[in-house]
């Protein structure tokens, strides 16, 4: 049983606020033990079920937060950017039987901790075939492309309620509750620890290759916070646009689907001016 862990920061235990998640500022330092302490929890719980093999797929920013010194000696890890699949890179080989989305987050322009899609700002709503997209939902769509099931996500209590929409059978574990956008009320490590390795010794037993999605389309809608970034969007083929400041497209496969956004998001992101976005 070969298990893939998909580890986003925003989610993760005692992160309430932006500099906890950005790289090189002592928060973030403080803050990537407490989502190494999740992560490992997670594969610790893995191993527990009857797992032979975790990977773990570092997801958050640079891809290069966890402590891979202060992971469970049998983890793998896929660190760094720049990979296919992005946050789910990994799931495409054929050899993974179920997945789980730790650190999880709600998505842009809905009530959550660090809620956004992709881009911390900029990004103001996304949705797939009509339905508002997390990074979650999203990546749920890619994995059932490739028969990969979602069995645990973890996050803040409404990143559990938002899962129950794209993984209804999955183990939710929420490590805090949410306030407002910087705000949160969070167990401590060693509660959520366990609670996130009992949850996915459990989700053990929802593990195992299911028949893979297809023959289905996916349209996909982004809105942005100004029109400029709009119209930089469509530089993307097949990108246009479908209002002031939004843009959509369709995709044959939802593997065309998420590269043609993590396309999108690039060029959006060198859109924005430091001081007027």
């Amino acid at each position: 049983m070969k298990i893939l862990i998909s580890a986003d920061m925003e989610g993760a235990t005692g992160v309430t606020w932006p500099a906890d998640v950005l790289p090189g500022t002592p928060q973030w330092e403080r803050c990537r033990s407490m989502f190494t302490s999740d992560v490992n929890a997670a594969a610790l719980g893995f191993y527990d079920g009857g797992a032979d093999e975790v990977l773990v797929n570092e997801a958050h920013w640079s891809m290069r937060n966890l402590l891979l010194e202060h992971m469970d000696e049998r983890v793998q890890m896929l660190t760094g950017k720049h990979k296919s699949l992005s946050m789910v890179e990994g799931i495409q080989h054929g050899d993974v039987d179920a997945v789980a989305f730790v650190g999880y987050h709600t998505g842009a322009g809905t009530e959550g901790v660090l809620a956004h899609t992709y881009l911390a700002n900029s990004i103001t709503g996304v949705w797939l075939n009509g339905v508002r997209a997390s990074e979650g939902l999203l990546n749920a769509h890619v994995a059932a492309e490739y028969g990969v099931p979602v069995v645990l996500v973890t996050g803040d209590d409404l990143t559990c309620v938002d899962a129950e929409g794209y993984a209804p059978d999955a183990r939710k574990v929420a490590v805090k509750d949410y306030v407002s956008r910087y705000a949160a009320v969070c167990r401590t490590p060693a509660r959520t620890a366990a609670d996130i390795r009992a949850a996915a010794k459990t989700a053990c037993a929802l593990a195992g290759r299911r028949e893979p999605v297809a023959g289905k389309t996916f349209t996909v809608e982004l809105e942005f916070d100004a029109e400029h970034l709009a119209a930089a969007a469509t530089v993307v083929p097949g990108v246009a646009a479908s209002g002031e400041r939004r843009v959509v497209y369709t995709s044959a496969t939802m593997y065309e689907g998420i590269r043609t956004f993590k396309a999108v998001t690039t060029i959006v992101s060198a859109a924005v001016e430091e001081q007027y976005g």
